[in-house]
């Protein structure tokens, strides 16, 4: 009997002969695949034998004839229907029969599944045949987990929506359904949330507890449309919370996904429901904290879009390979055929989405399928051209390289974090022998970390620095080897060991860098003496003798004058097979010596060929690296505040007069005769070649070190901020606490500057001490008698108070030996001196000066945030992040921002151009500009000083010469009065309160009348308002 007659007249136990039948002539010549049709109809027939006896087939065949799958899941849709039959065998072989064609497809023909039990899930359905249908799914998880997971954006719709509907049982099966779906996602990064995340779905009220803890996870992984399918659903929810705060988060976590979608053709779907969620958040949330954020991650979307737009879609797509299939096999229109290579251009889709894309796998899995009509020979080298045809397909064309000639020395596709934050993102670098690649990037997007793991053999495909040199140039001196000569600090490096270098090799390269015992940098002194650009000099020589095939070269031109910048910009071009990779912000640096250029942008290296200029010719955008005046990022400094007894802004507040200083070490003299003064009004640029003893001049200035000869004096009541050359010596003990915490810490004792009173001029000398031992005469007068009498006494301490005397000296209360309390006792200032007891009245003076701002604001987390965000520093950084986690370029906005706390009247700045990227430093040039205090700075930038600063002191070999505008000061002789003062603060608990400004001092005839108004008023029983009340208890008028 033919099989045709057979499901004709289909009875239970005519499985057994079907299959076999198909098993040994073929799914066409049995006659099986043209009668498919018929045992589709059988399967949802109302007669229960029937139905029985088909149904049986179907299973009989799913399990033992695998060569006809692609027809027998045709019978798929019929089986989920007689899930609703009222026969329970049919039902239960219904169901048995679905299942087995599910579980015994071809994994990769599992798609092909998908439209069938999705027209099942539809509303109008019965209830049984949707459960069915949720439960095919479900067994997926089981036979074809990665073919699911990339289903998943197809699949999750239509699954959420089973989840909330009426009937209890559909409800169950789409939970077991989406809790097989969770499992195949693929992403460690959230494959934790993934019961929380069904949760959610099916408990709205759940959704700002699990967003708020879906915020709190650190994504790593790429994120590919299967974790964006089970994600999205949940953040649409949480952006149509009422909680501003819930919305906030769900933005969050959009642009922190977002960032790490390698292919956006995987965030196409998702873009149309999540953009105008995100929009509307943006435009309509009253707190505009969380509106930024929301728009932040509009704009991520948005480039996100633009991408996937632009990008040529790799994904496999079914009507392609199938006319692919029927071209390579020549094959006629016949409804079987046609069906036999649809199955096979559905498994080939599959395989090019997950790329499984070997010849033996395609022959494997493909070209079965046309066993029943081609010869296998024919079958194996159709797949094979169709193969390589969609290999082409994926191929995503590259820029042409016209270096072929030159040797490739790396080329890999690797992921950078540090610690918390992702820098760079299974991004591609490739770098030519010979070339030089200028790397640009804003501050913290990872320039530096990216160079030391170069260096450290941390990237991932990176070859290793001992087969491909590699030398990192820094110019940072380890503390423990500060001590070490020139030629000692570069002999002990293990890298110059390891090349067995000698001293004499050393001596030799040291002396051709302008390391001679004649010179100004001696190779036998000690690598703490050097100044910044003799440092980088040394790093330099140090490289030279590794004969690197990689030089990194981290900021080589910081701290170099014009001269030194010149030697090195010849000494990179003069290097012959060496691949050079630079960070700096001198554009002269990239553009004189510059090859190619890699930016770093939404966590991916860019290359381009050509220096700066030509860069900037294509990315406009990347001119905010290098000029001031594209900046949009803004500092804002806190305003100094009047200083007692200093009516004028042209008033000296510092002075150095006849200065000479001689180092230690050296024999002649680092400084000559140097005569200078500050003021509030001041704007000093301090200029000269390395090592001409600028920065000695400024640690003079302001108390770090002592003149041998000459006198250096500040006014006791001036706020003077440091920021030094090394400006991370000022953090390098605390860099376990946060910035928030630092400031704290440092300002935690009633605003005084822990870090004011760390100076070696504040230390006691042996003499100092000796004289404070002696006993001296003090004179006393009693005030009844007029008798005067002599006592000599010693003086064990200062005790903190202060006070004007008649002769507007200042005296200073003391402790005497002996007392056991303090005697409220004051002596002047001059019989201090002489008792030994300068620095300790300096040292009240700072404390006091410290502690007599127009206000002291409370040192609040929330207060320090701000401040810290005014210098430049974002609140997750300032307050989240420790110190030893940030770039150099935000240490130097903690520096700064803890110099400028307690409100300075003047600020010093010891080449503050350094670690800064240009936004940052357009942003320094406008807080100064906006600073009513003294700035003094030492740079050799000469954009950014010459733009600042009217005055300039030209250093040259100790020797100092004013140059520029000297007298300008005097047009700036404004009454201090008048400057803008700060007239908010905000106290511990957030509240914002007016400050009242410093009480004017009256004149004698307005003292006299307010005497006489407040004595009225006393005397007629009427209320005084606050300002009258001051004056009465000051006047002790009540």
């Amino acid at each position: 009997m033919s099989l045709e007659a057979k499901i004709a007249g289909l009875t239970l136990g005519d499985e057994t002969s079907i299959v076999a039948a198909i098993n040994a002539d073929g799914v066409e010549k049995s006659g099986f695949a043209s009668n498919i049709s018929a045992l589709a109809g059988k399967c949802v027939s109302t007669t229960d034998a029937v139905a029985i006896a088909a149904l049986t087939t179907v299973k009989a065949v799913a399990e033992g004839a695998p060569a006809a799958q692609c027809f027998n899941k045709e019978c798929l849709a019929g089986c989920i229907e007689q899930a609703n039959a009222r026969s329970p065998e049919v039902s239960k072989l219904a169901k048995e029969a679905a299942l087995s064609i599910c579980t015994n497809i071809t994994p990769f023909a599992m798609k092909s599944l998908l439209p069938t039990i999705f027209a099942a899930l539809d509303v109008e359905k019965k209830w049984p045949s949707r459960t069915l249908a949720l439960t095919c799914i479900s067994t997926f998880n089981k036979t074809a987990p990665r073919q699911l997971g990339d289903a998943l954006p197809e699949v999750v719709p239509e699954v959420t929506a089973c989840m909330w509907d009426t009937k209890k049982q559909v409800k169950v099966a789409a939970t077991e359904a989406m809790k097989s779906a969770c499992d195949v996602i693929g992403n460690k990064d959230i494959e934790h949330m993934t019961g929380k995340i069904i949760i959610a779905i099916s408990k709205p009220k759940e959704v700002p507890e699990i967003m708020h803890q879906m915020a709190g996870v650190t994504f790593v992984q790429s994120v590919e449309s299967p974790a964006l399918a089970m994600v999205v659903p949940l953040l649409l929810r949480g952006l149509r919370e009422k909680k501003t705060a819930t919305k906030r988060q769900s933005a969050v976590i959009i642009e922190n996904m977002s960032k790490l979608v390698d292919n956006p053709l995987d965030a196409a779907p998702f873009l149309p429901l999540l953009l105008p969620a995100l929009t509307q958040n943006a435009e309509s949330i009253s707190d505009p904290e969380a509106r930024d954020v929301s728009q932040r991650a509009v704009d991520q979307l948005k480039r996100l879009k633009a991408l996937a737009d632009k990008a040529l879609s790799v994904r496999g797509d079914i009507s392609k390979i199938d006319e692919i299939f029927k071209n390579a096999l020549g094959a006629d229109d016949s409804e079987n055929v046609t069906k036999v290579i649809s199955h096979a251009a559905a498994i080939a889709t599959c395989m090019m989405d997950l790329k499984f894309m070997e010849d033996l796998q395609w022959k494997k899995q493909v070209s079965p399928v046309f066993a029943a009509y081609f010869s296998t020979e024919k079958a194996e080298e159709c797949t094979e051209k169709v193969r390589a045809e969609a290999e082409k397909l994926m191929e995503i064309p590259e820029e042409d390289d016209d270096d072929d000639d030159a040797e490739e020395l790396c080329n890999c596709v690797f992921t950078l974090a540090y610690g918390t934050k992702i820098l760079l993102h299974n991004t591609k670098m490739k770098l030519m022998r010979g070339k030089c690649y200028g790397l640009l990037g804003g501050n913290d997007s990872g320039k530096s970390t990216l160079m030391r793991a170069i260096a450290n053999n941390q990237v991932e495909g990176f070859p290793d620095t001992n087969e491909v040199r590699t030398v990192f140039v820094e110019a940072d001196i380890q503390g423990e080897q500060s001590h070490l000569s020139c030629i000692e600090y570069v002999f002990v490096d293990e890298k110059i060991q390891a090349i067995g270098c000698t001293k004499d090799e050393v001596k030799e390269i040291l002396a051709t860098v302008g390391f001679v015992s004649d010179g100004k940098a001696k190779p036998d002194h000690a690598v703490s003496t050097l100044s910044g650009g003799w440092r980088m000099k040394l790093a330099l020589a140090r490289a030279m003798l590794q004969k690197a095939d990689i030089l990194l070269l981290d900021e080589p031109t910081n701290h170099l004058d014009v001269i030194n910048v010149a030697w090195v910009k010849n000494y990179i071009n003069s290097l012959v097979g060496v691949t050079s990779m630079i960070v700096s912000h001198d554009s002269g640096l990239l553009n004189d010596c510059c090859s190619h250029m890699i930016q770093i942008e939404n966590l991916k290296l860019n290359s381009f060929k050509g220096n700066l200029d030509e860069f900037v010719k294509i990315r406009p955008s990347a001119r905010a690296y290098f000029t001031f005046a594209a900046s949009k990022l803004k500092f804002s400094f806190p305003q100094p505040g009047p200083i007692e007894g200093v009516k004028s802004k042209g008033k000296a507040l510092m002075k150095m007069g006849h200065c000479t200083y001689t180092y230690p070490v050296n024999d002649t003299p680092t400084l000559f005769d140097i005569s200078v003064q500050v003021s509030l009004s001041s704007r000093v640029a301090c200029v000269g070649e390395n090592g001409a003893g600028k920065s000695t001049m400024i640690k003079l200035l302001v108390g770090e070190i002592e003149p041998q000869t000459g006198t250096v004096w500040k006014h006791p009541n001036a706020r003077i901020a440091y920021v030094a050359q090394h400006a991370f010596h000022h953090i390098e003990s605390h860099l376990n606490r946060t910035p928030n915490e630092y400031i704290r810490w440092r300002y935690a004792n009633e605003g005084e500057d822990k870090e004011s009173l760390i100076k070696d001029t504040m230390i006691f000398t042996e003499e100092e001490v000796k004289l404070q031992q002696t006993p001296y005469a003090i004179q006393f007068t009693d005030e009844e008698s007029g008798k005067i009498t002599k006592v000599k006494k010693v003086v064990t301490g200062l005790v903190g108070g202060r006070k004007t005397n008649k002769s507007k000296d200042y005296e200073y209360e003391v402790k005497y030996a002996g007392s056991t309390t303090d005697s409220g006792e004051y002596l002047p200032q001059k019989t201090l001196k002489k008792m030994g007891w300068e620095k300790a009245m300096k040292a009240v003076d700072l404390k006091i000066a410290q502690r007599s701002g127009l206000y002291v604001r409370p040192l609040s987390t929330k207060n320090v945030e701000k401040h810290l965000e005014d210098c430049g520093l974002q609140a997750e950084f300032g307050t989240h992040y420790r110190m030893s986690a940030l770039s150099g370029g935000q240490k130097v906005k903690v520096v700064l921002a803890a110099a400028m706390w307690n409100q300075p009247h003047i600020l010093i700045l010891d080449e503050p151009t350094n670690y800064l990227d240009r936004e940052s430093l357009g942003a320094l040039a406008g807080a100064i500009e906006g600073f009513a205090g003294g700035i003094v700075m030492i740079t050799h930038n000469n954009e950014f000083c010459s733009k600042l600063c009217p005055e300039t002191w030209v250093m040259d070999s100790g020797h100092l010469e004013t140059k520029g505008d000297a007298d300008w000061m005097l047009n700036q002789d404004t009454k201090i009065s008048d400057q803008e003062q700060i007239s908010e603060m905000t106290d511990a608990a957030g509240n914002v309160k007016k400050v009242k400004g410093q009480k004017k001092k009256l004149s004698k005839k307005a003292e006299k009348n307010m005497v006489k108004k407040v004595k009225a008023k006393l005397k007629e029983g009427q209320e005084l308002d606050s300002e009258e009340e001051e004056f009465a208890i000051e006047k002790e008028l009540i």
